[in-house]
Order: C-alpha cells, then sequence, then structure tokens
C-alpha cells in the first residue's frame, strides 16, 4: 500500500493521523485488551504514541527496539532461517516480530514495524520507504506491506508514517 492509498483510507474514515493513539487506547480499553510492540525501523516511536495518551498503562504491555538481527531472534523470536533467507525487511520477519513479542508479552495484539527508512538502504527490489507491518492476535497473523517513500518522504516522514499505520492496523485487529 502506498501513502497515498494509507492515506485516502484515514480521510475515508474520517481519521487523522494525530488521533490514532488515542483511537487504539480507546479501543483497546472498551475491548479490554491488551498491546505490545516489536518496533525496528520506528525505533519506539509506536510505543511512545502509545504510551503518550494517559490510561495507555492499562492497555499497554511492553514494547521492544529490536533493531538488530539478532536482538529480533533472542527478544521476539525470528528465526534464524527466516532472517537468512527473506531478510530482516519482509513480510515474514515482520510477521514473526509481531507473534513474538505478543506470546512474550502475552498480549492480546502484538504489532510490528521492520523497514527501510533511507535515505540509505535502499535496494531496487527493497526500495527506502519499504516497510512491512505485522499485527498477530490470537485469531491470526497478517501484514500490510507498505511503501512510504513516495514524493519528498525523508527519513523522519517513513518512520511517522510507519508508526501512524501500525497504530491503524492495530486498532483494526481490535475489531475482529
Amino acid at each position: 500500500m502506498k501513502t497515498s492509498e494509507f492515506l485516502a483510507i484515514l480521510e475515508q474514515e474520517n481519521i487523522k493521523e494525530s488521533d490514532l493513539p488515542q483511537l487504539l487506547v480507546d479501543a483497546l480499553t472498551k475491548k479490554k485488551l491488551r498491546v505490545a510492540t516489536a518496533e525496528s525501523c520506528t525505533g519506539g516511536m509506536i510505543s511512545a504514541a502509545i504510551t503518550s495518551v494517559s490510561g495507555a498503562s492499562g492497555v499497554f504491555d511492553c514494547g521492544v527496539c529490536t533493531y538488530a538481527n539478532f536482538i529480533k531472534s533472542k527478544l521476539v523470536d525470528v528465526k534464524e532461517e527466516t532472517l537468512a533467507t527473506y531478510g530482516a525487511v519482509s513480510d515474514r520477519t515482520a510477521m514473526e516480530m509481531a507473534r513474538g513479542v505478543r506470546i512474550l508479552s502475552g498480549a492480546d495484539v502484538g504489532v510490528s514495524t521492520t523497514g527501510i527508512a533511507g535515505p540509505l538502504g535502499g535496494t531496487p527490489y527493497k526500495p527506502v520507504g519499504l516497510v512491512y507491518i505485522g499485527v498477530s492476535t490470537e485469531t491470526g497473523l497478517k501484514y500490510e506491506k507498505m511503501l512510504l517513500g513516495e514524493g519528498d518522504a525523508d527519513r523522519q516522514r517513513i518512520r511517522e508514517l510507519a508508526t501512524s499505520a501500525a497504530l491503524y492496523f492495530a486498532l483494526k485487529a481490535t475489531d475482529n
């Protein structure tokens, strides 16, 4: 999903990016659910967004920044085979991160990000702005492939968009 498509979804649902943390905390609180995060390219921004909301302590279990591959394996149980075969920036890694942090924390929802925020590190196959978001619940495991490097998006904006997308997809997971 491209940035423009994601922003159009938010507009269609009448959601401002800045409202996503509050909406997620409210939804989790209402449904008595808990969330945990495993972040790579966002480096703690999702956790920070959630914990910026009063009452987050009632729904937020933990956030781990799993920037290095060995930490992805050690903390949130990403298989070394997954990293060797598909790389850190992949749908499988994102899903294993989300499932791993959910299991580690005992949360109802695990959400993860892994991607290339740039400006360095991109390739034709994995360009700057490619971010995978993983979401894990007891009933399922899914991912979203985001292409957030459109237009003049710089490193900070890519990370902000990835954070917003992760919050949005965690929010959608509370609907199930």
